[in-house]
């Protein structure tokens, strides 16, 4: 029963309480129908106070997509970075892998060829690789003019992702050409293979060409970047010959670098800029919480590892002594054969592979004196050999489903397809980017010239070609 105090009070109904006010004399049903309606009123009040605390929530749902767009952008921003800052890396393992005396031309090719690559990556490198055309090269977006990604990134952002690759293809010639290419013929070749060779690879295997179609399996470039610049290194440095003094009557007479830990830092510094290179790939961490991206820089650093060992172990056996300079080829060749399966393998595969990238490293550098091909810092070694293995190793390795790759590999379910497609892929793009840089060098060397004159080269590049000295003071060259 209802309980009231004087002519007016509180009326308690039940367990609750609600502060209805009446006036004497009121009846019972009047004063319960004023209750429902406080209750329906404050109802309502509830009702507007939960959409209110609602509405941010709303709002994150719907402000959802930039915020995953702008976390995807910022990754493939920092990767860029990351891939940028692998030219730094060049230069010091180039330079450190080199006499004083060439030390400026070198990082002055290092610091050109990536302005280059930049600016005919933009003119008209992106729309050869990215552009719609047909299984061959694409023919839309010159000079970023209504250019599109393949990607949801920013188009900005993707270019300057891709800008940083075709810079590291053009600036792995540098080292195998070194001490006796002129300055000239540099800035030419560079050009042609930033704005043409680079792109229509790219175009064959992510671009949308005939490669892509068939299920040919590259993440990160083994064959895209490192095979282009290493198959060009062999061709430029057949060409030019070797370095005089280099291989005389029958002997190999070795020329030392002056500056090993110039280049061991180069080499730290090139395996940081690969963890963009590698897990940059993924161009995204949101659609699966950066799960591929975790496992691709597992995989990139213990092929790392495994290549630096078995260099190691390999050079001594054959050479009696664990040589530092092959300990970091044999670790670089572990990131560049690692840089095509890394998505794709299981972390024991990346073990086996880098492994195997070591002992190559060690046998194609040995391969080449044999030859007489002169590679001053092993560029054809590393880039081209394991850009191959690390190819191959693909259709070894691979897991069919993980990373978008098409097949099995041969050591998953035995079956040949996926190997026979990393085959043909590997075979067609070495084979063009030989055709096509071997008519540009040609075409070089009998207009302008390849190779600095002899007197040049004694006494050495940065005098004759630069006019200026690295270590001032301090330049030491032969005459012999």
């Amino acid at each position: 029963m209802a309980e009231a105090s004087g002519k007016t009070g509180w009326v308690s109904l039940g367990p609750s309480t609600f502060p209805i006010r009446r006036q004497a004399g009121e009846g019972f049903s009047r004063r319960f129908s004023k209750a429902a309606h406080g209750i329906r009123r404050r109802g309502l009040w509830i009702l507007l106070l939960a959409l209110v605390l609602a509405t941010p929530v709303l709002a994150d749902e719907a402000a959802s997509t930039p915020v995953v767009k702008a976390v995807d952008t910022v990754w493939v921003l920092v990767a860029a970075f990351l891939v940028f800052f692998m030219q730094a890396g060049f230069g010091m393992v180039e330079a450190g892998f080199i006499r004083a005396k060439n030390t400026c031309n070198i990082l002055t090719k290092n610091f050109v060829d990536y302005c280059s690559a930049s600016l005919m990556f933009f003119v008209v490198g992106y729309a050869f690789m990215f552009g719609e055309g047909n299984g061959f090269i694409g023919w839309t977006g010159f000079g970023m003019e209504d250019a599109a990604g393949p990607s949801s990134l920013p188009i900005w952002a993707f270019w300057l992702f891709q800008a940083a690759f075709c810079g590291a293809a053009a600036t792995i010639v540098a080292g195998g050409m070194a001490e006796r290419m002129k300055f000239p013929a540099y800035l030419m070749y560079t050009v042609v293979i930033s704005a043409v060779v680079y792109p229509i690879i790219g175009h064959w295997i992510w671009g949308g060409g005939w490669l892509s179609t068939k299920g040919f399996g590259d993440f990160a470039g083994s064959t895209v970047v490192h095979s282009v610049g290493g198959v060009a290194a062999l061709v430029g440095t057949m060409m030019l010959g070797p370095r005089l003094g280099r291989y005389t009557n029958g002997a190999i007479k070795a020329v030392p670098g002056h500056n090993i830990p110039l280049a061991s830092l180069g080499v730290f510094i090139l395996w940081f800029g690969w963890f963009g290179f590698n897990p940059g790939s993924t161009l995204g961490v949101s659609a699966d919480g950066g799960d591929l991206a975790g496992l691709v820089a597992m995989n990139t650093n213990l092929a790392a590892a495994a290549g630096a060992v078995t260099a190691m172990i390999m050079i001594w056996l054959v050479g009696g002594k664990p040589d530092l300079s092959m300990v970091m080829n044999g670790c670089l060749a572990g990131l560049v054969a690692i840089t095509a399966p890394c998505a794709f393998v299981s972390p024991w595969a990346s073990v086996a592979i880098g492994a195997i990238g070591g002992v190559l490293v060690v046998l194609a550098a040995l391969a080449l004196d044999k030859l007489r091909i002169d590679d001053p810092v092993g560029a054809v070694p590393v880039h081209m050999v394991n850009g191959i293995w690390g190819t191959l190793a693909v259709g070894l390795f691979g897991i069919q489903g993980q990373g978008g790759l098409a097949g099995n590999g041969l050591f998953i379910d035995g079956s040949f397809g996926q190997l026979g497609v990393q085959l043909l892929g590997s075979l067609t793009s070495c084979a063009f980017v030989a055709a096509s840089m071997g008519l540009v060098f040609y075409a070089i060397k009998k207009t302008i010239g390849l190779r600095v004159s002899p007197e040049e080269e004694l006494k050495g590049l940065d005098v004759g070609e630069h006019g200026m000295e690295a270590y001032s003071g301090f330049q030491i060259f032969t005459t012999t």
